[in-house]
């Protein structure tokens, strides 16, 4: 998959790593920002498995 990418790209190398760490971090970025919080409510380790102080 990463050839795939390097050799769908532009340009000379240098140009290629910029967009490709741009590539990923807006990839991480839409993860954080919609992904993540949009399966939240269905995971396993927000609910509470120790009861409360008494």
């Amino acid at each position: 998959m990463y050839g795939l990418l390097w050799r769908l790209l532009p340009g000379p190398a240098w140009l290629r790593v910029v967009m490709l760490v741009v590539l990923a971090v807006a990839a991480v970025m839409v993860c954080f920002e919609w992904l993540f919080p949009a399966v939240a409510d269905y995971m396993p380790f927000n609910e509470q498995t120790v009861g409360e102080a008494r």
